[in-house]
């Protein structure tokens, strides 16, 4: 991951990890000082955690080194058949190829329409196989606590990636972006394009997963001591045209809305064809999150003034070794080799975050062709 790291701006440390209650970074811990903070410039930075992650996925390959892999078999699951996750998959792939995995023992499974049927349904079908380990971004995590806590019990190991998964067997790993960060991110781009004041509705796929509620209860405390009120948080159940059509009601409600933050990964480019369609590109300000093709589209023409990355890439290609190596090693020995590279909640494995805007554009486009991400 060299080439990458080249290309990435430092962030400092209090700038990508949260405390083992989940609030806000050290630069910004409290109401009080993010109300005292000058405001923070929309420039990009796209900034992720390459380096750390480099060497973890090194040790944990010599670690592997001279084992017996061939019993190996895992899976990348995840939430919604999204642009955002074919970086995902394309990591996923690339890392059981680095550590000589067959791809047919590297099922990756994408949900077509995003729903929990269709997870279930997979995760049945993966249990059958003989998997002996997934990641997950799971839709409902509070249904899947229990078909997570039977696979742990028979030795399946089980990932939480995306999307913490708290109260589950699954809640001492997290790799992913540390989501409250992501989305106080958000909110200090939303409080710069706003000028401190306005409304702003909230746009999301789930109003109960914890990538969710995090990002909004970030996005919510940048904009404390400011004059910016949310008005409206609206649940678009994982639909690009649902989201759509929310943003143009909204819209058409409510003339004093002047901001839209979209959380999940389509939400950009449905909240931007809303705002087109009501020919409010120069007054509604939209914050998305991730970077879809058509977000990027859309930063591009300044409708989206900018998007919150993560990096799914390395999601996929990280979770691939953490998988092989719980199978090989066992999970004591791969928590250790993991352990150095946490978060101070100590359990978030940080994937990054960053955010891409007009200005920084090409300098992302770059990195993600450079690992493979078309």
């Amino acid at each position: 991951m060299a080439v990458a790291t080249a290309l990435l701006i430092s962030l400092t440390a209090a700038g990508c990890s949260k405390n083992a209650s989940g609030s806000s970074p050290s630069s910004s811990a409290g109401a009080g000082s993010v109300a005292a903070a000058a405001p923070v410039a929309l420039s990009g930075s796209v900034t992720f955690n390459q380096a750390n992650l480099a060497k973890l996925d090194k040790a944990l390959k010599s670690a592997l080194a001279g084992k017996d892999l061939s019993k190996v078999d895992i899976a990348m699951v995840v939430n919604v058949a999204a642009d955002y996750w074919k970086a995902g998959q394309v990591g996923f792939l690339k890392g059981c190829s680095d550590l000589g995995i067959p791809k047919s023992k590297c099922t990756y499974f994408a949900p077509p329409n995003g729903k929990l049927t269709e997870q279930n349904s997979e995760l049945e079908t993966l249990r059958s196989q003989g998997v002996t380990g997934y990641s997950i971004s799971a839709i409902d995590p509070t249904s899947a606590a229990g078909t997570i806590h039977t696979d742990v019990q028979k030795g399946i190991s089980v990932l939480a990636i995306d999307s913490p998964l708290p109260g589950t067997d699954a809640a001492s790993l997290y790799l992913g972006t540390p989501n409250y960060t992501a989305g106080y991110q958000a909110g200090t781009a939303m409080k710069q394009v706003l000028g401190g004041k306005g409304k702003v509705a909230i746009l999301v796929g789930s109003l109960t997963a914890s990538n969710a509620t995090q990002r909004i209860a970030g996005f919510e405390a940048a904009l404390k001591g400011t004059k910016i009120t949310v008005a409206q948080k609206v649940n678009d159940n994982l639909q690009a045209s649902t989201a759509t059509s929310d943003a143009e009601t909204i819209l058409a409600n409510n003339p004093d809305v002047n901001g839209l933050y979209g959380v999940y990964s389509y939400d950009g480019p449905a909240l931007a064809q809303a705002v087109t369609s009501a020919g409010k590109t120069s007054s509604v300000h939209i914050v998305s999150d991730d970077s879809d093709a058509q977000t990027l589209k859309f930063i591009k023409s300044g409708v989206i003034s900018g998007t919150v990355v993560q990096m799914p890439y390395q999601q996929g290609y990280t979770g691939a070794y953490i998988l092989a190596a719980e199978k090989v090693l066992g999970k004591a020995k791969t928590m250790a080799l993991v352990k150095p590279y946490l978060e101070k909640d100590g359990s978030t494995l940080s994937s990054g975050v960053g955010l891409v805007t007009k200005s920084d554009l090409g300098a992302y486009q770059s990195l993600e062709s450079k690992l493979g991400i078309s």
